[in-house]
């Protein structure tokens, strides 16, 4: 569904990503493991089209998406959760959800209204639909950044440590919203996340990336994550 072939980027001068390549099929989940700054930020930010790609293709459904922008990436079905959740403070629950809708504009799609599954998924969300998303904890604002991009009705989910400072609880209902997300509505993940239990419980298949390059991929179930543990490792 979602296919890579050796794709670069660069920051100025500087480039970050050389030549990789990542093909993703419809409902599968894949880990981006990687110290900071290696690149796996600028990995999500050029397949959802937020950060130009200086070489090779960007493909989806079989179509090359390389040239098109974020916003096109996202009405074809493509949905990005950025690392700090990236909400908006000072809109309601229900007003940051409404704010993904606007990606159905020029899709074949009937629904206008918020699915009534983000809210069984996130019951917390419901709960507090006209609080400020700023007012929400840490958790709240993921799930409701996760709920947003939902909103959307994606065929691939792009998340970036959703993981990161919430506590386990919350991470658990994440864990399991996300493989609802899969198993019933045949969204694929591809997920940074350095937190290596959640991702082999998640995950079907790994990809390692070191200095901006991917240097070893496989299937979690296969590995064992203590041996992946030594890319994190400083």
């Amino acid at each position: 569904m979602l296919k890579l072939e050796n794709v670069s980027s660069s920051y100025g001068a500087t480039q970050v990503l050389w030549d990789v390549t990542l093909d993703i099929a419809r409902g599968e989940a894949v880990a981006l493991i990687g110290r900071n700054g290696v690149g796996k930020t600028t990995l999500l930010k050029t397949i959802m089209g937020v950060k130009a790609s200086k070489g090779g293709v960007v493909a989806y459904d079989n179509m090359v998406i390389s040239q098109y922008a974020a916003h096109r990436r996202a009405q074809l079905g493509i949905a990005y959760v950025p690392q700090g959740r990236g909400i908006f403070p000072h809109l309601s629950v229900e007003e940051n959800l409404q704010a993904g809708l606007a990606s159905l504009n020029g899709r074949d799609a009937t629904e206008k209204d918020i699915p009534a599954y983000i809210y069984d998924l996130f019951p917390v969300l419901k709960d507090m639909l006209h609080r400020k998303g700023g007012n929400l904890s840490g958790g709240q604002q993921q799930q409701l950044a996760i709920g947003r991009a939902l909103v959307t009705q994606p065929s691939i989910l792009l998340l970036d440590e959703p993981t990161e400072g919430i506590q386990p609880n919350i991470v658990t209902q994440i864990e399991h919203a996300l493989q609802h997300v899969r198993k019933e509505l045949n969204v694929a993940v591809l997920l940074v996340e350095q937190y290596l239990d959640f991702a082999w419980r998640f995950a079907d298949r790994y990809a390692v990336m070191q200095r901006g390059r991917l240097i070893e991929t496989g299937r979690t179930q296969d590995t064992d994550k203590n041996e992946i543990s030594r890319y994190l490792s400083v």
